[in-house]
């Protein structure tokens, strides 16, 4: 980083780059989502203290299973650690259908009084064509993705800073929220947060081995199946998908599962901590990650996402960030025993 923007506490820097270098940035996973600077203590950071009643509501069971996790294509990136390709058996479980919404966490928000770590930091991280705020509220740019500008007063009711609203998103999914902020939401709800192996096997909708969430062809018939990047990152969007931002979460079709939006929208936090070698060693039966870690996993991909540097819309793909990271294009879902 350059010294203007070397981060502040709270303030967005990128996360640590993978093995593989890309003609935009210091690397693919750079561009995906920047990463808080600072950990908030856990004595600081509210807590919830009732978890609420166990709930299915708006999920849907999937049967588990035996299915092959990885990258069968050799389509990754080698930091992300998406080989080998090994076998995982699940039991069966639960999976919400769709992203937690605004207006589901609004409603959180309402009932616990619960405060996020982007509004507890001050600031967010902003893709730069989706900015709703004064300059002055622009605290910095990260050298290597200047497409991701830190700004004050963003968070999940301002997506795009301060005068930016949800108003008519009600049912796009919640962003500027933490990994924490995913937790604590799912606790509430009766809920939790799938783990990673739960999340790639609901993604994959009953297809073994495919590339995508719906098959191994980007475009079907000519219609996008997901929504991404299309045009000149990160200048020019043409939103041949329809959007520029996030979508509404029952855009595009459910894969075989009923589960809408698997690839692109907005990455989803997981429960597992990331280790770029953990597949090497990843236990058959219902894997959950590494004991410790200092990032996250996130899958999916987002809206930002391009062929061109960061095809993390694939099935198999991995990334990651800090815990109390947030951004624009960062939300989750839940899932269930």
């Amino acid at each position: 980083m350059t010294a203007e923007t070397q981060p502040r506490p709270g303030a967005a820097r990128t996360a640590a780059s993978p093995d593989r270098t890309d003609p935009v940035g210091e690397g693919a996973s750079a561009c995906c989502a920047p990463a808080q600077a600072v950990s908030t203590a856990a004595g600081d950071r509210p807590r919830l203290a009732v978890a609420g009643p166990r709930s299915l509501r708006g999920q849907v069971r999937l049967p588990g299973g035996s299915f092959a996790m990885g990258d069968a294509f050799g389509e990754g990136y080698p930091g992300d650690g998406e080989l080998p390709v090994h076998e995982v058996r699940l039991p069966p479980y639960h999976l919400d259908a769709i992203a937690v919404t605004n207006a589901q966490f609004a409603t959180f928000v309402k009932a616990t009084g619960y405060v996020t770590d982007a509004e507890r930091y001050g600031s967010s991280a902003v893709f730069h064509l989706l900015l709703e705020a004064p300059a002055a509220d622009v605290l910095g740019r990260v050298a290597a993705t200047p497409w991701w500008l830190d700004v004050r007063h963003a968070d999940w009711r301002r997506p795009g800073g301060a005068d930016s609203t949800i108003g008519g998103k009600q049912n796009h999914p919640v962003v500027h929220v933490s990994w924490h902020d995913a937790q604590a939401y799912c606790t509430w709800a009766g809920k939790r947060l799938p783990t990673e192996a739960e999340w790639e096997f609901g993604a994959r909708g009953g297809l073994q081995g495919a590339r995508y969430a719906w098959g191994d062809d980007l475009a079907t018939g000519g219609r996008w199946m997901c929504n991404i990047w299309q045009g000149d990152f990160p200048h020019r969007n043409t939103e041949d998908d329809g959007f520029l931002g996030t979508a509404p979460v029952k855009r595009y079709r459910p894969n075989g599962h009923g589960l809408w939006n698997m690839a692109g929208n907005v990455w989803e936090w997981c429960r597992d901590w990331f280790s770029a070698d953990y597949y090497a060693t990843s236990p058959r039966e219902a894997p959950t990650g590494p004991e410790h870690g200092e990032a996250k996993v996130m899958r999916g991909g987002s809206y930002l996402c391009h062929h061109s540097y960061c095809n993390r819309y694939r099935v198999a793909a991995r990334s990651q960030n800090t815990p109390e990271s947030s951004a624009g294009n960062i939300g989750f879902r839940c899932a269930n025993d």
